[in-house]
């Protein structure tokens, strides 16, 4: 674990990152990646990761719970940019 929970505010920035073993937790205002992988072993590492994500994910159904959804985000407006190294 590379960062306490306190530090992730659910898609209130676009600067928090949680690292959870090998699983990477990364903030954006409108969505929230996830990925890697983690081994939840059977010790206490194991739990206190365990315990973490279960905290992590509480905190992120809730905030997404207190919002007016829409049924699904539009896809995000990529732009393609010249080269300038080109």
């Amino acid at each position: 674990m590379t960062a306490t929970k306190r530090a992730f505010a659910p898609y209130e920035n676009e600067a928090d990152v949680v690292e959870v073993g090998d699983l990477t937790l990364e903030n954006r205002v409108d969505r929230i990646t996830v990925s890697g992988d983690v081994d939840l072993t059977a010790d206490r590492q194991g739990l206190a990761q365990a315990r973490l994500l279960h905290d992590l994910l509480g905190r992120i159904v809730a905030s997404l719970e207190a919002k007016d959804l829409p049924d699904r985000l539009p896809p995000p407006d990529v732009k393609t940019v010249d080269n300038p190294f080109a």
